[in-house]
């Protein structure tokens, strides 16, 4: 009987089998091989390649299990790290991603038996996070990749350094309202309990005056028409104000320029966040190669950006060997030249603007620039964080 033509249905169905997946039942793990039927299977139990397999494997059977539950393990957790990341979620979820490739490591040829007992290994060795729920069990991966760490803490160092300008600024208006009652705290009122001594009077409440009495409310005519009048003579005259009154106004004034002046640069700060983007590599900057995926060649090696494609990847050549490379942006890291030096804004209010540097705020993280392009020309600019710009070519 001849072969089916290419497009006879049978071909097309033979085509549409092989590219689906199969029964387990009839996969050969050893030989690492997929049969579509029972006969496939019997026939290939009595191939010479499988019996020469079985005699390979059967000299040192153990070595056979460690390379599938290595391979297996592996190709799991970097499904997990890679599709989910840091999020919790259910192992079943994470196990029929990975068996719908049809060349996966199946469970049957590793040293567990069923994804619990997979799940419980790896909490134990302490590369995931799992814990049991009534709905069964989920895992939560750990990152450990150096990277990940340092721009973990450099968050964690801008939270604090946000809490800490918050809390600076809170003490500040706490000062400015003590020193505006002259080291005084602020009276706390004084609650007094109400007492009527004759039952038989009415109680009347007189919200005007410093205190409240009781009994009938009378009008007061404690001063007489006279008392309005005044002798010109006795008018005091305005003194005028003193040396010690003019500082004080002068400081009272510095005092509210110096919340305006916080307030501003409050606004600025907010500003600059709203116009802050994820990407920030720009062409003919220099940059260091950070990721040691490429071996210690090209380990915190500096290259200059010769291209950008898709925002978030960069041609770059080594200033030393002259190599090219293709790399992401979290492979990468901005350089910080000398002061004086010209650099280029990559992120912020002032983006794609280049700059002279002044000065760095070690304490801080951040440098304090001049524009050198632009219609904002000559301006001084403080507080730039180191990664939002880098040395130019």
């Amino acid at each position: 009987m001849g072969k089916a033509d290419f497009l006879s249905p049978k071909a097309i169905g033979n085509r549409i089998k092989s590219k689906g997946l199969q029964k387990l039942r009839w996969y050969c793990q050893m030989c690492q091989k997929q049969c579509r039927d029972e006969n496939g299977f019997k026939c290939h139990c009595m191939s010479e390649s499988h019996q020469r397999q079985l005699l390979l494997a059967s000299e040192d059977p153990n070595q056979f299990m460690d390379y599938f539950s290595d391979e297996f393990k592996r190709d799991f957790l970097e499904l997990l790290r890679r599709r989910f990341g840091t999020k919790r979620v259910h192992n079943n979820i994470v196990y029929n991603e990975y068996i719908s490739h049809r060349e996966h490591i199946h469970m049957n040829s590793t040293q567990w038996e069923t994804l619990t007992d997979f799940t419980k290994w790896i909490g134990k060795e302490g590369l995931a996070k799992v814990d049991e729920t009534p709905k069964g069990w989920y895992i939560q991966y750990i990152d450990r990749d150096p990277e990940t760490i340092r721009r973990q803490e450099e968050l964690e160092r801008k939270k604090k350094q946000d809490l800490d300008d918050e809390e600076r600024s809170a003490k500040f208006i706490e000062d400015q309202v003590r020193r505006g009652l002259g080291g005084r705290e602020p009276e706390a009122p004084l609650f007094t309990e109400l007492k009527r001594e004759n039952e038989e009077e009415k109680i009347a409440f007189n919200m005007g005056a410093s205190s409240s009495v009781a009994g009938p409310s009378k009008p007061s005519s404690l001063l007489g028409p006279s008392a309005l009048k005044v002798p010109a003579g006795a008018i005091p005259k305005r003194k005028e104000p003193s040396s010690a009154s003019e500082s004080r106004e002068k400081k009272k004034k510095s005092a509210l320029d110096e919340i305006m002046e916080m307030e501003e640069k409050k606004k600025k700060k907010q500003q600059s966040a709203s116009v802050r983007t994820e990407y920030w590599l720009q062409p003919n900057i220099v940059v260091k190669i950070v990721t040691k995926k490429l071996g210690e060649k090209y380990h915190k090696k500096k290259a200059v950006i010769q291209e950008v494609r898709d925002q978030y990847t960069a041609v770059v050549k080594l200033v030393i060997s002259g190599d090219k490379l293709k790399l992401d942006q979290s492979h990468l890291e901005t350089v910080i030249p000398a002061p004086g030096k010209r650099v280029m804004i990559l992120n912020g209010e002032y983006r794609d603007t280049e700059a002279l540097l002044e000065g760095i705020d070690e304490k801080n993280f951040s440098a304090m620039l001049t524009l050198d392009s632009g219609r904002l020309k000559g301006k001084r600019v403080e507080g730039i964080a180191y990664e939002d710009f880098s040395k130019m070519a």
